[in-house]
């Protein structure tokens, strides 16, 4: 959603090989999760979690993919970033404290971060969203302010969402839901912006 510029031009790749290094990752996790979730396993005397393991796991997994998508792209998204940085952080937490706690809270709080950056910007009159997609949905100031304020209200839900679902719910609940439920209730919120879309569009030239 947001672009991070790199040091070369932005390149086309098909778009189910683009798709493949944003989702595999995430799903590789799941697989992985499913399959060690009632082991447990002993690194240095210390015993780990399958979920702990999962997660260790899933970080360099998640850095190969983003770094091919880098070379094969010229560009990442922010929002991969920001989710990169959050998932070597917290990732490194929950194996450290060996507590799962703080791989969880991670999704809070990238969610939450967002709501905030976006929240700020509405503060000051502005929508921060148009600066970063304003040449991929070219949308009048209006609709870019309203767009924003849903965008914003969105993240914050989901961010109460994680809070509530993991400290309430099983580990395998949560994990099904941060694979597939959050980011179909983030596809879902965009379909359903398309009244808006229509209403606020800026034709070509205008």
């Amino acid at each position: 959603m947001w672009k991070w510029e790199a040091n070369m031009a932005e390149k086309q790749i098909s778009p189910g090989l683009k798709m493949a290094l944003e989702l595999g990752p995430v799903l590789l996790f799941f697989l992985a999760y499913l399959r060690m979730r009632d082991e447990t396993y002993a690194f240095g005397g210390v015993e780990y979690s399958g979920f702990i393991v999962a997660t260790i796991v899933f970080i360099p997994i998640l850095l190969a993919a983003m770094g091919l998508l880098w070379k094969l792209t010229g560009k990442l998204s922010r929002m991969q970033v920001l989710t990169a940085v959050m998932v070597i952080v917290f990732g490194g937490l929950t194996a450290y404290f060996n507590d799962e706690r703080f791989f969880k809270m991670k999704t809070t709080i990238v969610y939450g971060l967002f709501a905030g950056i976006l929240g700020i910007g509405l503060l000051m009159k502005r929508s921060w969203l148009e600066y970063v997609m304003d040449e991929m949905m070219p949308l009048k100031t209006e609709g870019w302010m309203i767009l924003t304020k849903r965008l914003t209200a969105m993240f914050a839900f989901l961010a109460v969402a994680n809070e509530v679902i993991w400290r309430t719910m099983s580990t395998d609940a949560w994990v099904k839901i941060e694979t597939f439920g959050f980011p179909a209730a983030l596809f879902v919120f965009f379909m359903a912006q398309a009244g808006l879309l229509q209403r606020y569009g800026e034709e070509e030239g205008s």
